[in-house]
């Protein structure tokens, strides 16, 4: 008999759910590709029922690619991967007025503006819809892909073809021979509705947003379900092209409209922050009427050549910020906190709610981020709470109701052993997160990284996702990174096929060994990346991988640098953006025997491609300059950025393997050094020649 979803605790509902997907999944490739049902209507709605059941009692268990948020297949296994020309970059957000106020500060100290010249903004409504990229060559259609992890999408091409609002051939004149239009698929609110209306008459789950649907319906295999759900595209910007025809990103947008594609009329151009502001408000007050879904508005500095030289931080550019809109907010009661632990072995407090709808989404948890905002926020067991859903997505206790707290309600202690291992859970000095010091031996932190080594960012099996590793880890096939790719060696000789595990079949597992053996060969900086290891996100990945080139350099230099006063060690700390908690991280993971064992197992399993620099045609490229001194004519942030966007590395310090040095007035030890060390040194004027400026 079936355990009542009612019963269930989030532990028993995630691995239901698990099942409910696969054998919802294995009956869909049967009806829709197959043409061979193996369930009778009814049965298989009883599935999709208790699975919805189920994502309405815990919500976090909802994904983008589950069968409530979709029609038919999975079908990101018909798309192949495409590279972006050009990164489709994400943006950085601002919440509060004075946040778009230090945004447009910023760009004045980066571009060393005077207080007077006024930097005019582009101001535009975000669209909550999925991201994508269009290139056109010589006029015509050629390739849709898109976000994905902004350095990789999946290619959409067909489905784009059906969308109305994305011209085959570009109209108009004066398009460039390689134009990468960029923009937002959308549904609108009108178009969802009958969606749903649709869904309901066919006795099928509803969609959740238009979002989702937008998203379901571009990655459907069959492109004539694509053009049967009126998706829409508004255009917000380019990637790469061969030629400009405007020196302003408002006269780019103009031109872009006259080339046949949809810009968004709410689009101001503003030359104060009370402007933008104004129009972040006045397009507030319409959100609601639009017939479409905004999370905010979007600000770029309108000139190109600033653009240019702003460039970009991280996976955003420094030119653009997206100012979003106040959440949602709801009260309810907290009737107890739970604590979960993190890959990291970071312990975090998370409330457990009565549930309540908060932007039209139904919550049972949300954050408490760590032990001192319990303190601050005076959290307790039983207390009523105020609920928002911080940038309309994660859902965070913002206050207590105090006038409604229970008489017994207790102050909440905080555990300082690990409730998965029993481990002791301490706090560094300047931490406001607890963490487990169990390491490998933590169930949940070994579980954690082999979901994190999957996700996207890092190795991106398909058809491999958390709740694959998190099924294969409970059926002990996988205990190490490594394990993974020798699935199919261990599938040989199992006693329990995976083929004949619910929700397998033969094609599923030969195509997700295909994917696997898929990723045998991964670049350096995402190898970096998967490990998991502290402090090293994408961002800090791509810089040590850029600094090192290859895995056996980056090996031998960990080994080396564990001497704090060798060269190797001083070396590391001179990669600029990389200070000393982010090498104390790598050098506590690469100084433990049990994570080297790791690494090299996994080595003997995957290839790990060299880093390639920027292929840029410069004198500088792959070469380590040090700016000292005082540079008059820019700032230093953009005199680093410009060097780095060609090609070069900078360091903080002078040393044998710097190559040149940029001195302004003002120079002292470093220009001493340089000049001790033969090192070539130029002036300010020197470089902006050589930069190009």
């Amino acid at each position: 008999m079936e355990q009542p979803v009612e019963d269930m605790t989030l532990e028993e509902a995630g691995a239901e759910h698990e099942r409910l997907v696969g054998e919802i999944r294995r009956n869909d490739e049967l009806y829709y590709n197959r043409d061979a049902p193996a369930l009778s209507d009814a049965d298989y709605d009883a599935l999709r029922k208790r699975l919805l059941a189920i994502e309405a009692k815990y919500p976090e268990l909802i994904t983008p690619d589950s069968p409530s948020q979709k029609v038919g297949t999975a079908p990101s296994a018909g798309f192949s991967k495409v590279r972006h020309a050009l990164p489709m970059l994400s943006l950085n957000n601002a919440f509060e007025d004075g946040d778009v106020q230090d945004f447009i500060d910023r760009v004045r100290r980066f571009l060393g503006l005077p207080a007077e010249q006024a930097v005019e903004i582009l101001a535009e409504p975000k669209i909550d819809g999925l991201s994508c990229s269009v290139r056109y060559e010589k006029g015509k259609l050629v390739l849709a892909a898109t976000r994905g992890d902004g350095q990789e999408g999946e290619d959409v091409t067909a489905n784009v073809r059906t969308i109305d609002d994305i011209p085959n051939t570009l109209t108009g004149k004066g398009w460039p021979e390689v134009f990468e239009v960029r923009g937002e698929i959308y549904m609108t609110k009108p178009d969802f509705l009958k969606l749903n209306e649709v869904q309901e008459a066919a006795g099928k789950a509803r969609y959740a947003n238009p979002r989702n649907s937008a998203a379901g319906s571009l990655r459907q295999l069959d492109s004539e379900i694509t053009r049967s759900r009126r998706l829409r595209f508004f255009a917000w910007g380019w990637g790469e092209v061969s030629a400009t025809s405007s020196e302003r990103q408002s006269g780019m947008m103009a031109q872009i409209a006259s080339w046949g594609f949809v810009v968004n009329p709410e689009l101001e151009v503003c030359d104060s922050v009370e402007q933008a502001l104004g129009v972040y408000h006045r397009i507030g007050e319409i959100r609601a009427s639009l017939p479409y879904d905004i999370d905010g508005v979007v600000y770029k500095v309108d000139r190109l050549d600033w653009q240019e030289r702003l460039g970009m931080v991280s996976r955003a550019p420094r030119w653009a910020i997206a100012h979003k809109f106040p959440a949602e907010q709801a009260q309810t009661v907290l009737h107890n906190i739970d604590i979960q632990v993190g890959r990291t072995g970071a312990l975090t407090p998370v409330a457990k709610l009565e549930p309540v709808t908060v932007g039209g989404v139904v919550v049972q948890n949300a954050t408490l981020h760590n032990e001192d905002e319990i303190r601050r926020k005076d959290i307790r067991e039983g207390d009523t709470v105020i609920i928002q859903r911080a940038g309309d997505v994660i859902p965070q206790v913002v206050a207590v109701v105090i006038d409604k707290r229970p008489r017994d309600a207790k102050e909440f202690e905080f555990p300082t052993v690990c409730p998965v291992c029993g481990s002791h859970a301490e706090r560094e000095e300047g931490e406001a997160v607890r963490r487990c010091t169990g390491g490998l031996i933590c169930e949940a932190q070994r579980k954690e990284r082999l979901r994190h080594f999957v996700s996207r960012d890092a190795f991106d099996i398909e058809g491999l996702g958390e709740k694959q590793i998190a099924a294969f880890w409970h059926d002990r096939r996988i205990d190490s990174p490594a394990d993974i790719f020798r699935l199919a060696e261990i599938e040989k000789t199992s006693d329990r096929p995976l083929e004949a595990t619910e929700g397998w079949g033969k094609t599923s597992v030969a195509n997700l060994f295909a994917a696997i053996d898929a990723r045998r060969h991964i670049g350096l900086d995402r190898f970096l990346y998967a490990l998991g290891i502290r402090h090293i996100g994408q961002e800090n990945a791509r810089l040590l991988a850029r600094h090192y080139l290859t895995m056996a350099a980056l090996k031998e230099a960990m080994a080396a640098a564990q001497d704090p006063e060798s060269e190797a060690r001083r070396d590391l700390l001179d990669i600029d953006g990389i200070g000393p908690k982010v090498a104390a991280a790598l050098l506590d993971f690469f100084g433990e025997a049990l994570n080297l064992a790791v690494v090299d197992d996994l080595l003997s399993e995957v290839t790990v491609t060299d880093f390639e620099p920027p292929r840029m045609d410069t004198s500088i490229a792959g070469k380590t300059l040090v700016f000292t001194g005082t540079l008059e004519k820019m700032s230093r942030d953009e005199a680093k950025a410009r060097a780095q966007a060609m090609g070069a590395k900078v360091a903080g310090s002078v040393s044998k393997k710097t190559d040149l040095v940029i001195a302004g007035p003002g120079a002292g030890s470093k220009l001493a050094q340089a000049q001790a060390l033969g090192v070539v040194v130029i002036d300010e004027d020197a470089w902006i020649e050589m930069a190009g400026l």
